[in-house]
């Protein structure tokens, strides 16, 4: 049986030479947009997330693989961006907007222009962060990260592959979920299809779950026993993730980018309502 769950620690591949993300050091991903994310927390204005967010949206479409679950995220971020800044504008203080547009009244309640402004700004906000995340998290593997952190950043072996030990986990969980429910399938145990079946059915999926992440747990701990996992300061590594050039001039370019965005759009300047 084939494992159907999505493994997002597995070897990315490059289809094509123009998917220059794949190639780049995990840090490097993570150095170039780490002060614009940071700097989006406190702008308030609609223009600068904006930008960062079609910054993004351009750098995945090129550099990135166009599979079917980035697509969708691309597709679901501005829906979930307006339902944010639709529900925030709700929540706004009249007292702060009164002297704005009214844009929609309903009996005693109105709602003002400047309650939608703070309200999208909010929600740009969060998705260009969220976008900027996505340029490292989707062209990146989970044991490319750990190898970078470990050989460039110094961090020790113990912590880095414990914690990519322990992340692991979550697709196998879904692997040996999917493995329960077949054989459950195949015994003739589908209960019904009420809400009430489906609740019954997943308890009956917690025993057997935990009994194999048990046994999973203790063949992971033989193998890095094995393995003289901790025995030593340092460890040699057969994979190598160096910082290059290009990933130099990636942090540089990128780095220059939001630079210019900010120059250009000035979010420290009040906006105006």
């Amino acid at each position: 049986m084939t494992a159907t769950a999505f493994d997002p620690y597995a070897t990315m591949t490059v289809t094509s030479r123009h998917q220059f993300l794949y190639a780049l050091n995990p840090l490097a991903k993570v150095a170039g947009f780490a002060p614009a994310m940071i700097f989006l927390v406190f702008v308030r204005d609609l223009a600068t997330p904006a930008a960062f967010l079609l910054f993004a949206y351009v750098l995945l479409l090129v550099g990135a693989r166009l599979t079917w679950r980035l697509l969708l995220l691309l597709a679901v971020l501005p829906v979930g961006m307006a339902v944010i800044g639709v529900s925030f504008s709700l929540w706004v203080d009249t007292a702060l907007v009164g002297d704005t547009t009214p844009v929609l009244r309903i009996g005693d309640w109105t709602l003002y222009s400047g309650a939608l402004m703070i309200g999208f700004a909010t929600a740009l906000r969060l998705g260009a962060i969220i976008s900027l995340a996505l340029i490292g998290g989707l062209t990146t593997s989970g044991p490319d990260l750990v190898r970078a952190s470990v050989q460039q950043l110094r961090v020790p072996y113990r912590i880095g592959y414990t914690a990519l030990a322990a992340f692991r986990f979550v697709p196998r969980f879904g692997y040996e979920l999917s493995v329960i429910r077949a054989a459950h399938r195949v015994r003739g145990h589908h209960g019904g299809g009420g809400p009430f079946s489906r609740i019954a059915r997943g308890w009956g999926y917690i025993v057997p779950l935990l009994a194999g992440a048990i046994r999973h747990a203790e063949r992971v701990a033989l193998a890095m026993d094995s393995r003289a996992f901790g025995a030593h300061p340092t460890r040699t590594e057969r994979h190598l993730v160096p910082f290059r050039a290009r990933d130099t001039i990636f942090v540089a370019l990128s780095l220059a980018a939001s630079a210019v965005i900010l120059l250009v759009f000035s979010p420290w300047q009040p906006p105006s309502l």
